[in-house]
Formats: C-alpha cells, sequence, structure tokens
C-alpha cells in the first residue's frame, strides 16, 4: 500500500504546531496502525530526521496507552477496535490519513501524537478503590453477589482508560470514563461502604481537572473501544444525587 500521511508535530507544549505531509509506500495490510508508524519513523531516521512521537505500550488493546485521532475518529474508524488492534486492510491504497493527538484541554499535549492524561489518574486516585477490609482472596470470593450486578460491574470495569470518550465528546466530558471507574466498585457489596464518599469525591475531581459538562450527545459510548454504555453515566448522575442529599440531610 501506498500511503500520505498528514500528522501532527508539535515539539512540546509551549511551541507551535502544524500538519507534516509525509508518502509512506509498501505498507502491508496486515500490519497494524502503530507499526505503519513505527515504519514512518524508521524511514524519518534513514533520512536524519527526527521520528514523530506517539504513545503505545501493550499493543494489544487492553492498557489504553494508544491515543490517536484517525481522520477525525478517536483510534480511528473502526468500532470497538483500539489504535493499536486497527488494522492497515481498512484503509485503501493511495488514501491520504490525517493524524492527530486526543484535543482536550485536560489533555495538554507532550509532543506531537502523545497527551498527559494524568488527569484520569487523578480522579481514579480520588476515589476508584476500596478500604474496607474482606479478609482474603478467598473471603472476598465467598461474598454473595447477585449475577446482574456482577455483570454490570465487570462491564464498568472493562474501562482502560484511553480517553476516546473525551476526545469525541463536543464538551471534552470525562463523563463516561468516571461512571465506569466509579460503577465497577458502587455495584459490588465491597463498594457500598464508601459509594457516598468515592460518588463525589471522584465527580469533585473530574470537575476540577477542567473535564467539560456532560450533554448526552452519546459520542463517548460510540468512540469507547470497550463499548462502556451510557447507562453508567445515568447511574452516576443518580449516585451523585443521592449522595449530595445524604450529605445536606445529615
Amino acid at each position: 500500500m501506498k500511503l500520505t500521511l498528514k500528522i501532527w508535530r508539535q515539539a512540546g507544549p509551549e511551541k507551535s504546531g502544524s500538519f507534516e505531509t509525509h508518502e509512506l509506500d509498501g505498507v502491508s495490510e496486515d500490519s497494524s496502525f502503530l507499526e505503519m508508524l513505527d515504519q514512518l519513523n524508521e524511514q524519518l531516521l534513514a533520512d536524519g530526521k527526527e521520528p514523530i512521537a506517539f504513545d503505545h505500550d501493550c499493543r494489544e488493546g487492553i492498557c489504553g496507552t494508544c491515543s490517536l485521532t484517525i481522520n477525525g475518529h478517536p483510534h480511528g474508524p473502526e468500532n470497538s477496535t483500539t489504535s493499536c488492534q486497527l488494522h492497515m486492510r481498512k484503509f485503501k491504497d493511495g488514501e491520504t490519513l490525517t493524524i492527530e493527538p486526543f484535543r482536550a484541554r485536560a489533555f495538554p499535549l507532550v509532543r506531537d501524537l502523545v497527551v498527559d492524561r494524568s488527569a484520569f489518574d487523578r480522579i481514579t486516585q480520588a476515589g476508584g478503590y476500596i478500604t474496607v477490609r474482606t479478609g482474603s482472596a478467598p473471603d472476598g470470593n465467598a461474598i454473595p453477589i447477585p449475577k446482574p450486578d456482577s455483570d454490570s460491574a465487570m462491564d464498568a470495569a472493562a474501562c482502560i482508560g484511553c480517553g476516546a470518550c473525551v476526545a469525541s465528546c463536543k464538551n471534552a466530558s470525562a463523563m463516561l470514563f468516571t461512571a465506569a471507574k466509579a460503577g465497577h466498585l458502587n455495584m459490588l457489596p465491597q463498594g457500598q461502604a464508601e459509594k457516598d464518599k468515592r460518588t463525589l469525591d471522584m465527580v469533585s475531581a473530574m470537575d476540577d481537572a477542567g473535564f467539560g459538562n456532560c450533554r448526552n450527545y452519546g459520542e463517548c459510548s460510540a468512540a469507547c473501544p470497550k463499548d462502556i454504555s451510557l447507562d453508567f453515566i445515568a447511574k452516576l448522575n443518580r449516585d451523585h444525587a443521592k449522595a449530595n442529599l445524604k450529605k445536606l440531610l445529615s
């Protein structure tokens, strides 16, 4: 395959950025999108040029690191797929691809296609854990949990924190991420003791990080590579309203 790549280049957060155009030939249809970028970087290094910085780690669709906007779509045009699991056979020979970083005020750009998503870490640190003692692993596993609750909790826990939900939202909202991270604990008996505090603290951390408000456009769920449902946002809103009411009445 032969491709024309328009890639965002920016030396640092305080530098001005622009699109750079590269021609790449000999791309295998069976290679992944990140392998294609590896090939481009090898070409750039051979020409004595600076390689393109982009995030990657596991390359197995698990870690959520590969945060790329491809032709206007977070993670590219393939549904339920991360950038690292997107294969070049999804594109046409001779096609022009525009590659950008995730765009959000709460995700400041570091360099080229790399953004700082530590705002997600601060949301998780605010309440994405339990401190209630449940004993050893056999004791915790012995706690009876209704199957619908455990299934829903596992659906929420599938979130890999990639940030596609934020990048796709017109308001750069992190409600889907926060709802998933709070929801999978709030639905389990082990998380009930700190449910109200967890909900209030995580939503507060989300607001403090500078994410926008949710307007229920639904783009977040559509862009999510793990298909996290909008139902979790509705649940977070209910839990937050209840926690606020309890706080006012206490």
